[in-house]
């Protein structure tokens, strides 16, 4: 039987070795599957053809040999004199010249169907790529939207806490490609690793772990990736997954104050902060209890006045208006039976917002107020006066009281500075000494919730602008009292 109305390519002059066979259809695969067809129909100095299962043409040289190709993956037994070879999904047809040798046809066959089943697994690595760089990014949103019981369903993961790394930079998308696999993102769950995704011009790693376990791995990966792409990254304290959004914040916020090629860390409170300070459970029903009266609209609401600082800027964050931000926190300070102006009513609820969810149903309430910075149901009055007095040991008396009054300011400088008949540019350099003998960010909202709620808990009748020691000089405002 005929193979078909397609003529064989003129024979080479050349003889080809078959290093150079296999060279030639390496360099042809590297570029598409048609490239490699092609080269192999070069090669056998003929045509070839590649079928799919539904008996269609994938790819052919020349055009024309396509329908023949067809028949004869379809009818091999009429094609006895041609070279067709079975695959996955796929049937390779080849048809050789009058000169070509067999052992050459042989190879080109051979070489070319390895090469198209590489190319294959390639494009399915490829695709599970993707599908993984989709899922981690479908995990992130389902944790920043407050559901990580939905996002530890899609992981299948043991992992309860987790730390948030922020990076930008002009190649940041360059570090993305890089290091995905460098990253080792995993969500097995006997080993927690990370999740690594683009939001945005950010790259974002979330590592997850245990409250102990492997918390401190993924951050010499980061800080290698930082370093390496001039990106500027900041960090997030490791917290509960119910608490993402939280430490999303936190990431935020260090990465604005981080420099090209390094990390920040949000807060530097280490075993000093609340959450690891006050037992877990505990804190839990005391926010819980705190926070009962509202619903999720208002949980919002307050959580961005709270870490924004003024209605106006949550309104915007809210994408409300000024005017109804400021009507429902009128509601909520009425719900909470609380003075929601008050700084240290503030500091609790910032501290009841970043508590970890309860994990029973609370029927009881509590109440906030100045009168106690750290109510007795966290921490009994000792405990409290201990953790206050060696977060804040490292600043002297002055440095102490300006930093009280700037922080009953709720961080304004301005009214600060008057209040302790200081200058601005005083009181800013006062502020930044606090920050370098504390190593704590001031600008982070979490910070200074809690050095409010300490600089409260162990202030005494001397703690007060009034009793600032004056040593004299253009820094200090009126006549020393």
């Amino acid at each position: 039987m005929k193979t078909g109305s397609v003529e064989p390519a003129p024979a080479s002059p050349v003889e080809v070795t078959r290093y150079q066979v296999v060279r030639r259809l390496t360099r042809a695969a590297a570029h598409s599957d048609d490239q490699l067809i092609a080269e192999a129909a070069a090669l056998a100095e003929g045509w070839a053809v590649l079928v799919d299962l539904m008996g269609d043409v994938v790819c052919s040289a020349p055009h024309a040999a396509g329908p023949e190709g067809v028949r004869a993956a379809t009818h091999p037994q009429f094609y006895p004199n041609l070279t067709i070879r079975k695959m996955a999904g796929a049937v390779l047809v080849i048809t050789p010249g009058t000169a070509s040798p067999a052992s050459r046809i042989d190879l080109v066959a051979r070489t070319t169907v390895d090469l198209l089943r590489m190319r294959a697994r390639v494009r399915r690595e490829e695709e599970t790529h993707h599908a993984e760089q989709r899922l981690h990014t479908a995990v992130l949103h389902l944790l920043l939207s407050g559901q990580p019981h939905l996002a530890i369903d899609v992981l299948g993961t043991a992992a309860t806490h987790a730390t948030v790394f922020r990076l930008s930079g002009q190649f940041v998308h360059a570090a993305y490609q890089t290091h995905w696999r460098a990253a080792q993102p995993s969500v097995s769950p006997k080993a927690p690793g990370m999740l690594v995704c683009m939001e945005g011009n950010e790259l974002v790693v979330v590592a997850l772990h245990g409250l102990d376990h492997d918390r401190h791995v993924a951050r010499p990966v980061v800080a290698r990736i930082a370093a390496r792409h001039q990106l500027a990254g900041g960090v997030s304290d490791p917290l509960p997954l119910d608490m993402v959004a939280t430490a999303w914040a936190e990431a935020g916020n260090a990465r604005h104050g981080a420099t090209s090629g390094c990390l920040a860390s949000a807060t530097f409170l280490g075993s000093h902060g609340l959450l690891r300070v006050v037992p877990a459970g505990r804190l839990a029903r005391w926010s819980a209890a705190v926070l009962k009266p509202l619903n999720r609209e208002q949980h919002r609401t307050l959580e961005a006045y709270l870490r924004s600082g003024s209605a106006q800027a949550a309104a915007a964050v809210l994408d409300v208006s000024e005017g109804t931000v400021r009507a429902r926190l009128r509601w909520i300070g009425t719900l909470l039976a609380a003075e929601l102006d008050n700084p240290t009513v503030q500091a609790q609820l910032l501290l009841a917002m970043r508590a970890p969810a309860a994990p029973v149903r609370i029927s009881s309430s509590a109440r906030l107020g100045p009168d106690r910075p750290l109510p007795t149901d966290l921490l009994d009055p000792d405990d409290a006066r201990r953790w206050a007095s060696a977060l804040l040991r490292p600043l002297d008396k002055p440095l102490r009281i300006a930093l009280r009054c700037w922080l009953q300011h709720r961080g304004r400088t301005a009214p600060a500075a008057s209040e302790l008949r200081l200058s601005r540019s005083t009181l800013t350099d006062w502020l930044s000494k606090c920050g370098r003998a504390l190593s704590l960010d001031l600008s982070s909202a979490t910070v200074r919730a809690e050095l409010h709620l300490a600089a409260e808990t162990i202030a005494t009748p001397e703690d007060t602008p009034a009793r600032l020691p004056r040593r004299g000089g253009r820094t200090y405002r009126g006549q020393q009292p």
